[in-house]
């Protein structure tokens, strides 16, 4: 089904709003406030999973990633499914392939710089995952793994958060080259499209980049905070442990 973009226009404003406001809605903050806590006062005072991991114990950091992977994963998935077959006119790009990466970007760019917490939020990590997770599954879930590992190892947390998402951005990019382009029609809007899509997934990497800066800082003067995820197992145990007796006890 071929359609103009003048019939289409509003709806992909609507999508873009919607998934940046979605976005804003930073689940980190949300449940260390149902704590009594406000997670932007402790720790490195990152609205996210690792710091959340630290604060709160690893159960809690792994809730608050699931839910901003959902945040991530939801409005690329409405963005891809709803434009299904559908195509621009005089173009062979399928409408969906730059509706779900630029829902993806606002989601990620609304969890980045949200709107209603005067634009300071999180890292967009996770939200990344999500989008990525639509865009080609296999490699998110192969770079994820990769990610844990990395952290595991070697503690270092942001450099293991760019391994489970920058594989995913060079993949989709050349996905769009590989499924799109080769053996199609190099018309100038053809190229206006890939162009536009790529740039897209560009920007959620340089979004989350740019939010890791100072992680980035740190890291090269070797002052980045360790994330050591067995010990904060251990430590959940002990708390579970303690809080079981306490309740003997009384």
């Amino acid at each position: 089904m071929t359609v103009s973009f003048y019939m289409l226009w509003w709806q992909f404003l609507l999508l873009a709003i919607g998934s940046y406001l979605m976005g804003n809605v930073n689940f980190a903050i949300i449940i260390s406030k149902l704590k009594k806590k406000d997670i932007r006062t402790l720790g490195s005072g990152n609205p996210g999973t690792l710091n959340m991991s630290r604060n709160f114990g690893l159960g809690i950091g792994v809730l608050t990633l699931l839910l901003d992977i959902i945040k991530g994963a939801l409005p690329t998935f409405l963005g891809y499914i709803i434009y299904k077959d559908m195509f621009f006119e005089g173009t062979t790009l399928p409408i969906n392939e730059i509706a779900k990466v630029g829902c993806g970007f606002f989601a990620v760019l609304g969890h980045i710089f949200p709107v209603f917490m005067k634009f300071k939020g999180g890292k967009g990590i996770a939200t990344t995952i999500g989008v990525f997770l639509v865009c080609d599954p296999l490699v998110a879930l192969i770079s994820g793994a990769l990610a844990i590992a990395f952290i595991l190892i070697t503690e270092i947390g942001a450099m293991g958060s760019f391994i489970a998402t920058t594989p995913g951005a060079f993949m989709a990019c050349l996905s769009v080259y590989k499924n799109y382009f080769e053996g199609q029609a190099p018309t100038p809007l053809n190229y206006a499209l890939i162009a536009l899509t790529n740039l897209f997934i560009v920007g959620i990497i340089f979004l989350t980049w740019y939010a890791h800066r100072k992680n980035i800082e740190r890291m090269l003067t070797g002052e980045e905070h360790p994330t050591n995820w067995l010990q904060m197992i251990r430590e959940s145990k002990i708390k579970r442990k303690n809080k079981k007796n306490k309740t003997e006890n009384d």
